[in-house]
């Protein structure tokens, strides 16, 4: 048996999985027979057709549900990826972003496949080595959806420490202008937008549901990982719960984020400088050695 016809064999039945899958799923259960008759509009659209969404939906979701099984089980633990969703700002559940992270696998092992078998055509490779480069690549997939999150929530992050020490001072020109902490977080959410404003407008709904506000500030803390954005809830809240004067917290929570800021930069600054010794050592140097060199030799050459 040549490779090529292990590779599409494999391709066959694991179109087959998903066919049996399917046909599983479509026995339907007392919940899916009732939930008609308690909803105005089910899947099928006008005109008595069904969506070619649907039909792909109803396809694939006996292997999503599987596969966010197998994720859940080996996975991240759900209440970390709760925070860390929470921290990206992102509108997804846990469930939701376990069933991308299956799609994103099943992509990576398709274009496995698909390699595989141009390889398997072309050069008769080893089964093995098409068998470790598909599951590998699933794998990359699957690894790449969960690194896009962290990139998503390091990205957020730092623009809410980019935009705090402008909120900050904003609020404390609002109470020392004789404005409320209430009051002065209703003006900056109305004229601010941003990453840290829709945090402060998320609290702000909280606050007006008839939740306390220090409280709420004290909930900002915990759903951001930017330390500079937590020393301003925790100080912030601190000083409405104690009567603390809040516009002179506000400019010292200012005032230490511009210093944190500046750190910050610095550290970059310095991060970037080792980083360019990279090309100076192992490009421009070695280049100006071999043009310093080569001329002599040439001369010891034709001397000799």
């Amino acid at each position: 048996m040549t490779p090529a016809a292990i590779v599409w064999g494999l391709t066959l039945g694991l179109g087959l999985v998903l066919v049996a899958s399917w046909l599983g799923a479509r026995r339907a259960t007392l919940e899916q027979r009732v939930a008609p008759q308690l909803r105005e509009h089910g899947p099928v659209a006008r005109g008595g057709r069904v969506s070619k969404r649907s039909v792909v939906e109803r396809l694939l979701a006996p292997a999503l549900r599987d596969g966010v099984g197998v994720v859940a089980k080996w996975g991240a633990p759900t209440k970390e990826l709760e925070v860390r969703l929470r921290r990206a700002g992102s509108n997804l559940s846990v469930d939701q972003f376990r069933a991308e992270q299956v799609v994103w696998a099943i992509a990576g092992l398709v274009a496995g496949l698909v390699l595989s078998g141009i390889l398997a055509s072309t050069r008769a490779s080893s089964p093995l080595v098409l068998l470790v480069l598909t599951v590998v690549l699933g794998g990359v997939a699957f690894a790449a959806r969960d690194y896009m999150l962290t990139r998503d929530v390091a990205r957020r992050e730092s623009a809410m420490a980019a935009e705090l020490p402008t909120i900050a001072e904003l609020l404390a020109l609002s109470v020392g202008a004789g404005e409320g902490a209430l009051g002065a977080l209703e003006r900056v959410v109305a004229t601010t937008s941003g990453e840290l404003a829709r945090e402060l407008s998320q609290t702000l709904a909280e606050v007006r549901g008839g939740s306390p506000l220090s409280e709420e500030i004290r909930g900002l803390a915990q759903r951001t990982g930017a330390s500079g954005v937590r020393r301003f809830a925790d100080a912030t809240a601190t000083a409405i719960d104690r009567g603390t004067p809040l516009a002179a917290v506000l400019r010292a929570q200012a005032q230490d984020a511009r210093s944190a800021g500046r750190r910050d930069l610095m550290e970059q600054g310095g991060k970037k400088e080792i980083a360019m010794m990279v090309p100076v050592v192992f490009l421009i140097l070695p280049i100006t050695i071999v043009f310093a060199v080569f001329p002599g030799l040439i001369a010891i050459d034709l001397g000799g």
